[in-house]
């Protein structure tokens, strides 16, 4: 599920029952920030909250703040900077610094529509764009080629894009346990998942509810032209042995990417890297495999490989934060 879901949801459901509902919104993060740029939360006039900008005093203080101004009944929109640090007269009430602005928005019911079509959006994994403006909410079918994009004059002319739908992608190649498990676990992050796999009557393929495609392959020599390669794309082989991970992996090894990985063993592993050098492969695209996949916290079970590659595609996801 794409994580701001629920929040739109909880805001169509306040405006369908006419109850007063603030969305609060992260636009811009930097440094150590807890609430990174798109978090979202929605506070309606009954108590009830949906998501997160961060948590912690900061998230309370502001959740409060948008309390009391719906408590006034007039529209609101409203920047606020928060700073986490104490010698800061925009302080958060945290100390880990960083700073964050978020807009506080009462949303209205004319607003209905345009939430209506984001949410269809977010369903159907459809893109769009997502934008904010000191005027309110808007939402474009097409999609901006970033993620993000937020541009500031002054706190009444401002606009901020956000890319809709899931920001990543990713393909897991075989359909046994150990994909059963890191499907579960990356479904809750904000992955887009399609699973590939040549075994039709696998227990294990027909009982992964989590991933949003599942295709049968007829062999995967066949996976480059299956698989639309991007910086979004986040690959893990983890076929059935030795053969399929091999003709996997020669059949992906070109393909643009942000994380390429092969679950295996060490001495496996290596036998498999050595042919290939043998075989004149550029070293360039070798070094570029992640072998074995995932951070070396022993793992054992499907469970614990899964925590082990989430945490690998994680760290190379938010490099660049």
């Amino acid at each position: 599920m794409v994580v701001s879901l629920p929040v739109w949801k909880a805001i169509q459901a306040a405006l369908s029952s006419e109850l007063p509902v603030m969305l609060l919104y992260v636009l811009e993060s930097k440094g150590s920030s807890p609430g990174r740029r798109g978090f979202c939360m929605a506070a309606d006039a009954n108590g009830q909250m949906t998501g997160s900008i961060g948590g912690g005093m900061m998230e309370h203080k502001l959740v409060e703040l948008a309390r009391d101004l719906m408590k006034k009944n007039q529209p609101v929109s409203l920047l606020k900077k928060q700073v986490h640090a104490k010698n800061s007269d925009q302080q958060s009430g945290m100390i880990c610094s960083g700073e964050q602005t978020i807009w506080l928005y009462t949303v209205q019911q004319e607003d209905i529509h345009t939430i209506s079509q984001l949410i269809h959006a977010l369903e159907t994994n459809q893109g769009g764009t997502l934008q904010l403006s000191p005027d309110g909410i808007a939402f474009e079918n097409t999609s901006i080629p970033e993620n993000f994009a937020y541009t500031y004059l002054s706190d009444r002319e401002w606009k901020y894009q956000e890319r809709a739908g899931y920001k990543n992608r990713l393909a897991i190649i075989g359909g046994g346990h150990c994909s059963l498990a890191l499907s579960k676990l990356m479904a809750n992050m904000d992955f887009y998942i399609c699973i590939y796999d040549d075994r039709p009557a696998l227990n294990t393929w027909k009982e992964n509810t989590f991933a949003h495609e599942k295709h049968l392959v007829s062999g995967y020599h066949r996976l480059h032209s299956l698989i639309p390669e991007g910086d979004d794309l986040y690959i893990v082989i983890m076929t059935f042995g030795y053969r399929t991970d091999d003709e996997a992996l020669r059949s992906l090894l070109h393909t643009e990417c942000r994380y390429l990985g092969v679950l295996g063993s060490k001495s496996k592993m290596g036998k498999l890297m050595q042919e290939w050098k043998d075989a004149g492969v550029d070293p360039d695209l070798l070094r570029k495999i992640h072998s074995p996949a995932g951070i070396a916290i022993h793992s054992q079970t499907p469970e614990e490989i899964a925590i082990s590659i989430a945490a690998e595609i994680i760290q190379i996801k938010n490099q660049s934060l």
